[in-house]
């Protein structure tokens, strides 16, 4: 008889992508976090409502998803076998699922499966939860190991979730701000503005910079050309602004309530938005664009 809200995974060292696959089905309340079963044994598995990544079968139908056997040809690990049921099954929407693939499943799939490989000076979040495995010379108890790598993902995921909520939620102001078609797109709090513009198109709109409030001070930020190019902007601000600071920079620039001025030209800091204006103004001169 199969207990209900279940997983059974195997037991030993654990990886990123059956510690992921547990903490999605958790988060969609559709197993218990106490119902995790770490084993090897046919018989105990078989009780089990989900399985991953052990026992030798992917179907989804029967809530079975391991890819390790040679009949499985695909380049999912159980991490993304887990997301294509969710999003499969209307948990999620096309959208969602497209965020957590591309923001965190898909690497997970990568490393597990051998077709990344993190560089000397870079950990990867698959990194991170192999940290969590006990050394082989501690008396340690694996499970609570897992545990704790777990409740680690659950947060992180949860934290993704939110971000990708926000981000959907600020999609609708962008939209409005960048019908006017105007080199600056202001906005009256910090919000997503960058991934949301290129979203909705931003590579073919006109606006060069964005303009907004946070901590008491303005904003002004140049708009790179597109997402892969992001350091770089559209149209830098003027050459001796260059890492400038407060009365140094409002005495060069003469413009008053000067902050800050980036060295590589894409982010400058007032005090306040008709500052932020000017500045605007005089860079789209000094750069001949008006």
């Amino acid at each position: 008889m199969q207990i209900p809200r279940s997983i059974g995974t195997h037991d030993g060292s654990f990886h990123a992508d059956e510690v992921t696959a547990c903490a999605l089905l958790i988060i969609f309340d559709l197993v218990d976090e106490n119902k995790i079963i770490r084993s090897r044994d046919p018989v105990v598995l078989s009780k089990c409502e989900y399985v991953c990544d052990v026992g030798g079968v992917y179907s989804i139908e029967n809530k079975r998803f391991d890819h390790h056997q040679v009949s499985y040809d695909g380049s999912w690990s159980s991490a993304g076998m887990i997301l294509h049921y969710l999003k499969e099954f209307g948990y999620m929407d096309c959208e969602e699922y497209h965020f957590l693939n591309n923001t965190l499943v898909h690497g997970v799939d990568e490393q597990d499966n051998g077709r990344f490989f993190s560089k000397e000076g870079f950990c990867s979040f698959s990194d991170i939860i192999k940290i969590y495995n006990p050394r082989e010379e501690e008396e340690t108890n694996s499970d609570a190991d897992f545990s704790c790598a777990l409740h680690f993902t659950i947060d992180f995921l949860c934290r993704l979730r939110k971000k990708f909520q926000y981000d959907r939620v600020c999609r609708g102001i962008v939209r409005e701000a960048m019908e006017t078609e105007d080199m600056c797109l202001y906005f009256d709090r910090p919000l997503a503005w960058q991934e949301n513009f290129f979203f909705l198109g931003g590579e073919k709109h006109p606006a060069a910079f964005v303009c907004f409030p946070s901590c008491d001070q303005w904003i002004l930020r140049g708009i790179p050309p597109n997402l892969d190019r992001r350091m770089e902007v559209r149209v830098p601000f003027p050459e001796n602004w260059a890492g400038l600071l407060g009365k140094e920079l409002s005495k060069v620039s003469g413009i008053p309530g000067a902050v800050f001025c980036h060295k590589g030209l894409f982010l400058s800091v007032w005090t306040n938005r008709e500052s932020c204006q000017r500045a605007l103004r005089l860079t789209l001169q000094d750069r001949g664009i008006i």
